[in-house]
């Protein structure tokens, strides 16, 4: 009985974990998933995206962030920051409105939502006479005009959203002041532009759809002047001094009005279609800004020949001559230009184009000829190709770093060297505490190397792999500009590129060793990359090699796709990680686990066929291992063929039923015993006087799986060792590799010694194989040495970052399986102890990770212990190797398995995860290790107003701030959830078929957003504008 029962707390050991561990959802990395809105302060530099599931996340100098979520979840349509204040003004799709406001506490700030309204109309009154479609905040602070789809304007005065009656500009007011020839028209519908005189806060324009646009005298309630033009007015710019107003219209037209009392009804200045005469698409948005050399920029939103080209997102520049259209690969949402913010200047000096597309943001330099893209140091599209795998190294060294960035940096000639012009606020993080990548895999066959120290995920360099195969398009056909002499001179801009040339070159693992610079990348047509970093370009052949996992087995035939062709010959490659050898696994299936020891220069893959070890200092195959189970044919289609075996299906849905109606017959006679035995024993128990101990949970019945199940042999899991396999007296170097049914092969390797090592090969001999009773996928082995920590990393002992391994003391192997955590004895491989996860909780492990967890109290003290993903989204955190849980967390949404399949955890207890397919999710598990934005933006002081300089960025500032997110549970602690951000398209099925068709495995929908409180951390004070 007393195996049954378990002790109680320790407390000395729940302080200990108090200061051990602690979950924080942090920040989130990437771009916003279906922006629907843009929103700039001139006076804050601050810039402020809205999307279509209610989020708002605000933006400044690197590091600078907030966010915040409507409580309705309604998609936000417009987003006016009031003038030199700390707030925002926000209007949804259900027609209310919401004040924001960011508040200084303790000396960080949250972005609050303050009020909300929304406007009524009068009983009985169509819903179109409240509707609003234009917002303007009024220079006074006080006042929010309200254009409608009747063409009334309606006044509201903040904060407290008080409708002020006596000041609406009703359209029937506007029609008494208009002469009459202007009068037989209908000339108002909704009103479609709404602007304050730049120089006189007592007078505003109102356009109306029709194409009438008045200047109105609020003192005076009367209008001023009025132009009437005969085609549907789309939008208005107002000249800096206020003597000129430039129209644009839905015939791909723009028209220039003078304001003088000196001309009574003007005729326009100039009208000009700039992309005519053939019929254009509407210009939907215009800026007329005026420069100190005397030409103004023309800046406008559509305008192109409707017939051929009236499918682009183009956004069209003209100034002193120059004209060029830039051509986006996704929607165009908003843009906004960056001028002089003083209000006094005389010039409007425009030197930046902000424009948010669906899909990214780009921000092009007006300053530099050419007008060159602004390399973005946030909000980066993370899924310019979708991304299908990630890896995470930690503490990267400084001279790869260094090597990494250079690499970068000879990539990105075209990028503009002006400084981030949105520079709102001043981060006071302290710098990161160490360099971190995050590495991403995407579909179209490159890997992109992502800065994942701070808040600010920035890319820093990115490999493409499709040099190395022949695909169906020619390098050279990139997005490449048409000549001067095209019309429209079109321009494509921006790094969105959904369109892969072939599913094949989806990147499916990743694995770099930092020390050595070697990097292995393995992809969904069965190829095996090595690549080494080289500083200087190169030209030559990439060694061809197969490896046939089949080699031994007869009578099966591969039915799905066939192998990429290797290009012949020498290959040039760019500065940076260049493949100098290919292993084409045969049949050509996904590879689905991957290591590299760079130390004896050895790489293992395996795929649902088999593993293979692979010598890559000598360009030689050591071995290879075939694991299909006879009943495996699944596992011959391949994931991109849709042949799938019905009837066989059929047949095993029908054995699973027969084996558990069989078993469970024969269960019963022994179960009531069983039952009896156990109450006696229970009753025993209570006499002697046991029921203040805590009973262990009952354990649910688990079926063991039939080795006829479908992929069986897909290798889940490759490790490197240097143990004992054989013997207790000597150790050797071993490959370890798990299986989808629950065998676990070993092999021991006979490496020759460094001045042998190209004479002699490499030598492996399969010393063990071992079943998991219940035949459970192997999804982790670790093995821990004589103090029952971990064996370092290659060549981490060598450059001093590792104590040495104890080779003295028995070593442990921890095999981690999706129902169970079990730890044997080396060599002999017996069973020292397991923890089981789904008899007793149900759920099943998804991913796992080894991570170092340091005390936030004393220094030097830490502990390794096991970060665990449940197919249910907790995470838990176990010891090694007495395997005893020591927290636990709810982290992702049980729906969101998408989320689940991406997540990727840290050495230092962090951890990444997709919420959408454009934004990580980051979080942390330990108390030390905290990335969360800290910074500050304060109004009280005069910010320079000129604009960036051009020359050479210094880059970037990152942030790593220690100080506890809200959102943090502690270990022992049961909070209430609180307000927690939900995505309103969790349940989106586009959503899910999106994420779906990038990430391999379970699939689904995404995950947690936050509450209202946003990047605590981060401080905004209040008061005068700047």
């Amino acid at each position: 009985m007393r195996r049954f029962l378990r002790t109680g707390h320790d407390p000395a050991r729940e302080r200990l974990k108090r200061d051990l561990f602690q979950f924080n959802k942090t920040v989130e990395h990437g771009f916003p998933h279906q922006p629907s809105a843009l929103g700039y302060s001139p006076s804050l530099h601050i810039l402020a995206i809205g999307t279509r599931s209610g989020a708002i996340k605000l933006y400044g100098a690197p590091g600078v962030e907030f966010m915040g979520l409507h409580k309705e979840n309604n998609a936000v349509m417009q987003i006016h920051f009031l003038p030199g204040q700390c707030q925002l003004v926000t209007l949804l799709d259900d027609n209310s409105l919401h004040l924001w406001s960011l508040k200084v506490k303790g000396g960080v700030s949250e972005l609050q939502e303050e009020e909300s309204f929304t406007l009524r109309g009068a009983p009985g009154a169509a819903p179109s006479a409240t509707q609003i479609t234009e917002i303007l905040p009024h220079s006074s602070r006080e006042l929010l005009y309200l254009g409608t789809e009747s063409g009334s304007v309606f006044v509201v005065q903040l904060p407290g959203f008080r409708t002020l009656d006596d000041r609406t500009i009703s359209s029937e007011a506007v029609l008494r002041w208009l002469p009459e020839e202007a009068r037989h028209r209908r000339v108002f519908e909704m009103v479609e532009a709404l602007q304050e005189h730049p120089r006189d806060p007592n007078q505003i324009l109102i356009g109306y759809s029709r194409g009438l646009v008045v200047i109105w005298d609020l003192q005076g309630s009367r209008v001023l002047y009025h132009f009437l033009s005969s085609q549907q007015l789309e939008n208005v710019s107002w000249q800096r001094d206020g003597c000129l107003i430039v129209t644009c219209h839905s015939d791909g037209s723009h028209c220039q009005w003078p304001v003088s009392s000196d001309i009574q009804n003007p005729d326009p200045l100039r009208s000009s279609i700039p992309y005519g005469p053939f019929p254009c698409k509407a210009i939907t948005k215009i800026f007329w800004l005026t420069t100190r050399q005397g030409l103004p920029f023309t800046i406008f939103q559509g305008g192109m020949p409707r017939a051929s080209y009236g499918d682009r997102h183009c956004i069209s520049v003209v100034h002193n001559g120059q004209q060029t259209a830039f051509d986006f690969t996704s929607r165009v949402i908003d843009f906004t230009v960056l001028t002089e913010a003083d209000p006094t200047a005389g010039f409007d000096d425009p030197y930046a184009l902000v424009v948010l597309a669906e899909e990214e943001l780009v921000v092009i330099d007006l300053q530099t000829a050419g007008w060159p893209p602004v390399q973005l140091p946030y909000l980066a599209s993370l899924h310019c190709s979708a991304i299908t795998c990630s890896h995470h190294v930690s503490n990267i060294p400084l001279k790869l770093w260094e090597r990494v960035i250079a690499a970068g940096s000879r990539q990105n000639p075209h990028f503009s060297t002006m400084e981030w012009p949105i520079d709102g606020g001043t981060n006071l993080a302290p710098p990161p505490p160490q360099r971190d990548l995050l590495l991403t895999g995407h579909e179209d066959g490159t890997v992109r190397f992502w800065d994942a120290s701070g808040v600010c995920l920035r890319l820093l360099y990115k490999l493409s792999t499709v040099r190395v195969f022949l695909t169906d398009t020619d390098l050279s056909e990139n997005l490449s500009t048409q000549g001067e002499e095209e019309w429209p001179p079109l321009r494509k801009v921006g790094s969105f590129d959904p369109y892969s040339d072939d599913p094949r070159l989806g990147i499916q693992k990743i694995f770099l060793c930092k020390y050595s610079g070697y990097l292995a990348v393995a992809g969904t047509a069965g190829q095996v990359l090595v690549l080494e970093l080289n500083d200087e370009a190169a030209e030559h052949a990439v060694e061809h090699v197969e490896a046939d996992l089949l080699q031994d087995q007869e009578g099966y035939r591969w039915k799905g796709h066939e192998r990429l062709a290797a290009r012949p010959g020498p290959v040039s490659f760019e500065p940076g990680f260049q493949p100098f050898v290919l292993v084409q696994c045969q049949p050509p299936a996904v590879v689905t686990s991957l290591a590299l020891h760079s130390e004896w220069r050895l790489v293992a893959f395996g795929t649902s066929h088999g593993f293979g070890l692979f010598d890559h200092q000598r360009r030689r195959q050591v071995f290879v291992k075939c694991t299909l189970h006879p009943s495996d044919q699944l596992a011959l289609e391949g994931p991109l063929s849709r042949v799938k075996s019905l009837k066989k299906s059929l047949r095993q849905s029908f054995r699973r039923m027969r084996r558990s109606r069989v078993s469970g017959h024969k269960r019963r006679p022994g179960g009531y015993t069983g039952e009896a035995q156990a109450q006696a024993v229970s009753t025993k128990a209570e006499r002697t006087g046991l029921q203040n101990m805590e009973l262990a949970p009952v354990q649910r019945k688990i079926e063991a799986r039939s080795a006829e199940d479908s992929f069986t042999g897909f290798v889940r899991t490759l490790y490197f060792a240097d143990t004992y396999v054989r013997d207790s007296s000597r150790h050797c170097p071993s490959l370890w590799a798990g299986t989808n049914g629950g065998t676990i092969y070993a092999f021991s390797l006979r490496v020759p010694p460094a001045e042998r090592r190209m004479e002699e090969p490499v030598r492996a001999e399969q010393a063990k194989e071992i079943q998991l009773m219940h035949r459970a996928p192997v999804v982790g082995i670790l093995v821990l040495d004589g103090h029952s920590v971990p064996l370092p990393e290659p060549l981490e002992v060598a450059h001093d970052l590792s104590k040495s391994p104890d080779m003295q003391g028995s070593h442990q192997l921890l095999v981690v399986s999706e129902e169970q955590f079990k730890v044997f004895t080396l060599p002999k491989v017996s069973a020292k102890m397991k923890l089981k996860l789904t008899a007793l909780e149900g759920s099943r492990v998804r991913r796992v990770g080894v991570a170092h967890f340091g005390s936030c109290r004393a220094e030097d003290y830490g502990e390794h212990h096991l970060a665990v993903l449940t197919n249910s989204g907790d995470i838990q955190v176990v010891s090694m190797p007495l395997l005893k849980p020591q927290a636990r967390y709810s982290c992702i949404r049980k729906e969101d398995v998408s989320g689940i399949a991406s997540c990727v955890f840290t050495k230092y207890g962090q951890g990444f995860y997709l919420i959408s397919p454009s934004e990580f999710e980051r979080f942390s598990l330990s108390t030390k290790w905290l990335v969360e934005p800290r910074c500050l933006v304060d109004s009280t002081k005069t910010k320079n107003h000129s604009r960036p300089s051009n020359g050479n960025s210094t880059g970037p500032q990152r942030t790593s701030g220690q100080v506890r997110n809200s959102r943090s549970q502690s270990d022992g602690e049961e909070k209430k959830p609180g307000p927690v951000m939900e995505h309103a398209l969790l349940n989106d099925e586009w959503v899910l078929k999106e994420i779906q068709s990038t990430l391999e495995g379970d699939r689904g929908s995404y995950g947690n957003w936050r509450s209202h409180r946003v990047a605590v951390g981060c401080s905004l004070s209040n008061g005068e504008a700047e």
